[in-house]
């Protein structure tokens, strides 16, 4: 798959294109279905990271991290920073409630989708763009894992804010 070019991420099966400031507000048009989604950065501005996470504190844990370990994880080139999944293996959450969650962390409140939180130290998180993928055929952790290991394979480590596969 092309991590760089958004505009071939359909022809790897991913629809959306929805800016995350949009989902905060409301995910009703995500289905509710099984899959995989990618928060994806359109810009080709320098990136700035934020001193403060705008993470919820989830069970007391603050997700804020030094922006000397955002610098250390940033890539330039991929336009993909995090991969996640919803639903399969027994979990019942659908693309709409994981999305729903994820945005509603960057809000500030204390939800359980701790994966994914350097997001929300970036200066520019409300204009990040989220694709999703469903997959009614397959089970999403392993299209998730499929899609860590080949950004892994050609970038040499995980997207930005996938810590770990």
């Amino acid at each position: 798959m092309n991590f760089e070019l958004i505009h071939l991420l359909s022809e790897s099966g991913f629809v959306g294109d929805v800016p995350v400031a949009r989902l905060q507000k409301s995910c009703e048009d995500v289905p509710r279905v099984q899959g995989v989604y990618l928060i994806v950065r359109t810009s080709d501005c320098p990136v700035h990271f934020l001193t403060i996470s705008s993470g919820g504190h989830f069970k007391g844990r603050d997700p804020t991290v030094t922006v000397r370990t955002l610098e250390e994880r940033w890539l330039d080139r991929p336009k993909v920073l995090y991969i996640g999944k919803a639903g399969g293996n027994g979990q019942r959450a659908t693309l709409r409630e994981r999305l729903h969650t994820y945005m509603q962390f960057g809000r500030g409140k204390p939800k359980a989708h701790w994966g994914g939180r350097y997001i929300w130290q970036l200066e520019d998180a409300g204009a990040l763009r989220v694709f999703w993928k469903p997959t009614p055929a397959d089970v999403p952790r392993h299209v998730e894992q499929g899609l860590l290991t080949e950004f892994n394979q050609q970038y040499g480590q995980l997207p930005f804010a996938n810590l770990r596969t």
